[in-house]
């Protein structure tokens, strides 16, 4: 478009189940490692069936913190803040003054704020009791929490754009953050999602009967596309990018990871949990005429893959339909765990590292594709090298929300 500016990424960063760097993850994905575990602190929950999870076991907040930046903080919060200061770190960009005068802007977002003040706030209205609650309960749980949290943190003054969409919530953030580049509104932007692990949202799949209750072998699950999934496993952790303008990037001498290229985001419209193929294929052809791409263009996409029977059959449709048989897919939740909020932004990462190192990762535990998904090349039972010029990555959420971004590696292959 006329007048549109380019958006390239310039720093990355995460922390999840399997490590917070990219060597730790990929030396996990090549030994067919993943970040699921046995959860013993869930067996008090008689009635929640699943007892796996995708616990980021080794986090802890940096010791240079204040208790005053704590305070509004919850679990949550201080996954997407520390991501966020390791991005901005990675981008050359954490103590330039150029973040706070209002040239950066924010947009990120959770499936929900930290649940600790739900209770509390739950206790309160049961037992007519405010014990636990105080000034910053509400900023805590919050669904823009992490958005908020991040603004304050660092002290940035451009656009704060909450992304709180469930699944979607870190896809949305980057693709609303390369929007407001794209369209002139202001040259930087942190974008990405983050979630804390707790057994409600294990219950909220787990009352769907979508959870997975391989509950005595946790490295057998999730499965992805396979005919011997039972269900999807609750991880957490948290994911987020540097988004610049290209000029702007380029002036400061950044290095650059990637470029932005193209965004769709559409919704079902037909139920709230049930997803639809024709709409999910609608968000991956609105990207592409955002790229002004072809299918063909695309090398591999990164799927939202969940391991659950609805969604994998219906993204593997849309995902056929668009792009044939021949489309390399693999879903990295099979190492993960869904990470909800966070997946989003933690499969744009992990997508760009392997645009990047033309090395892909396959989907764990994908032993027999199930017959009722569409024909494409799923990536099993090791990494892959191939080497593409664009990629592609899915997120479908709860409410019928479907998102799609393209990335482009950088430097552009001189023929594109």
């Amino acid at each position: 478009m006329k007048g549109c500016k380019r958006v390239v990424v310039t720093g990355m960063a995460g922390i999840t189940s399997l490590g917070s760097d990219w060597a730790s993850i990929e030396a996990n994905i090549r030994a067919n490692r993943s970040g699921i575990r046995y959860m013993p602190e869930w067996e008090r929950f008689s009635e929640l069936n699943t007892r796996l999870g995708g616990p980021v076991d080794d986090f802890k907040v940096p010791a240079h913190w204040t208790r005053k930046q704590l305070r509004s903080m919850g679990r949550v919060s201080r996954l997407a803040v520390a991501a966020a200061e390791q991005a901005l770190t990675n981008a050359g960009l954490l103590n330039d003054p150029c973040i706070q005068d209002g040239r950066m802007g924010v947009a990120c977002g959770s499936s929900t704020g930290s649940t600790d003040e739900v209770k509390a706030f739950g206790s309160m209205l049961l037992n007519g009791v405010a014990d636990g609650l105080n000034a910053n309960s509400y900023v805590r749980m919050m669904p823009h929490t992490t958005a908020a949290n991040i603004s304050i943190f660092f002290g940035l003054k451009g656009r704060l754009i909450p992304t709180s969409s469930a699944c979607t919530s870190g896809s949305q953030g980057i693709g609303y953050a390369y929007e407001a580049i794209k369209f002139g509104r202001l040259p930087l932007m942190l974008a990405g999602g983050a979630e804390e692990l707790c057994p409600t949202e294990a219950m909220v799949f787990d009352a769907l009967y979508a959870t997975s209750l391989k509950n005595a072998a946790p490295q057998t699950s999730p499965r992805p596309f396979d005919q011997g999934r039972d269900g999807l496993v609750i991880g957490e952790g948290a994911g987020m990018l540097v988004l610049e303008e290209l000029e702007h990037a380029l002036a400061r001498g950044a290095t650059i990871y990637a470029e932005i290229v193209g965004f769709g985001s559409n919704a079902d419209g037909q139920h709230s949990t049930r997803p639809e193929s024709v709409t999910m294929r609608r968000a991956m052809e609105l990207a592409l005429e955002d790229a002004g791409l072809a299918p063909a263009a695309i090398g591999y996409v990164n799927g939202h893959g969940t391991a659950t029977e609805q969604g994998d059959i219906a993204e593997s449709h849309a995902t056929h339909s668009l792009f044939g048989p021949q489309m390399p897919v693999s879903s990295q939740k099979s190492f993960l765990g869904h990470t909800l909020g966070a997946c989003g932004a933690l499969e744009a990462w992990f997508s760009i590292e392997m645009l990047n190192r033309d090395l892909y990762a396959h989907t764990l535990n994908l032993d027999a594709v199930d017959p009722a998904c569409a024909e494409l090349d799923y990536l099993r039972g090791e990494m892959r090298s191939m080497r593409h010029q664009y990629v592609m990555t899915n997120n479908f959420a709860f409410g019928g929300v479907n998102t799609s971004l393209v990335l482009r590696r950088w430097p552009p292959v001189t023929a594109d």
